[in-house]
């Protein structure tokens, strides 16, 4: 959502979190920034923080000057819901939250979740979701083949197949280089995440 073409609009997440011991957080505010990068700093393992790049133009926000942790690997219920989950992280957060206000206005109620951390990822609070919505949507903005949501997707299923109503959908981008003339058919966009809502609510 930059303009950054190839080599400045990649989401390498998935390559870090294959690394076992080292711990991928993502944030998508200023707020969360500051708490989840104090607690990497704090932790006895190596972080890698990733700063989506596009959050330094188009997120703000308020940020309390005293200290504060966000726990790394908790992930974050944003918005209560019912019929379909939705899970995201980092800059995706606004644009799946477009998408679920498109829905909401279709009644269609929304869970929303920030996973926040890559690894170690909350599980458990997905599979929670999933178990009181029956449905799954996940949303990243890195390529469909080997994106982190395959791992989630994989995990869920087998933890929550009794209570799967529909099959859980993949928004994520293209398996191709990042382009930068085609930026907007490339991204993992909110018109893409509606879609997919509804495809997993009406299937």
């Amino acid at each position: 959502g930059i303009a950054g073409g190839h080599y400045h609009s990649q989401s390498p997440e998935a390559y870090f979190a294959h690394t076992p011991g080292l711990k991928v957080v993502i944030p998508r505010d200023p707020y969360q920034a500051k708490g989840l990068l104090l607690a990497s700093i704090a932790s006895q393992d190596p972080v890698i923080f990733f700063e989506p790049k596009k959050l330094y133009r188009a997120s703000t926000g308020e940020v309390p000057e005293e200290y504060y942790e966000i726990e790394l690997g908790k992930a974050e219920v944003t918005q209560q819901g019912k019929d379909v989950t939705v899970l995201a992280w980092g800059a995706q957060m606004e644009i799946v939250q477009k998408a679920v206000e498109m829905a909401e206005k279709d009644g269609i109620s929304c869970e929303v979740i920030d996973l926040r951390s890559i690894l170690p990822w909350d599980a458990d609070t997905v599979a929670a979701s999933v178990k009181k919505t029956g449905r799954l949507v996940i949303n990243h903005e890195a390529p469909l083949t080997g994106g982190f949501a395959g791992e989630i997707a994989a995990t869920i299923q087998q933890t929550c197949f009794l209570y799967l109503e529909s099959p859980i959908e993949r928004v994520c981008g293209m398996d191709t280089p990042y382009p930068l003339a085609l930026e907007k058919e490339y991204v993992a966009d909110h018109l893409k995440t509606y879609e997919a809502i509804k495809r997993s609510v009406n299937f």
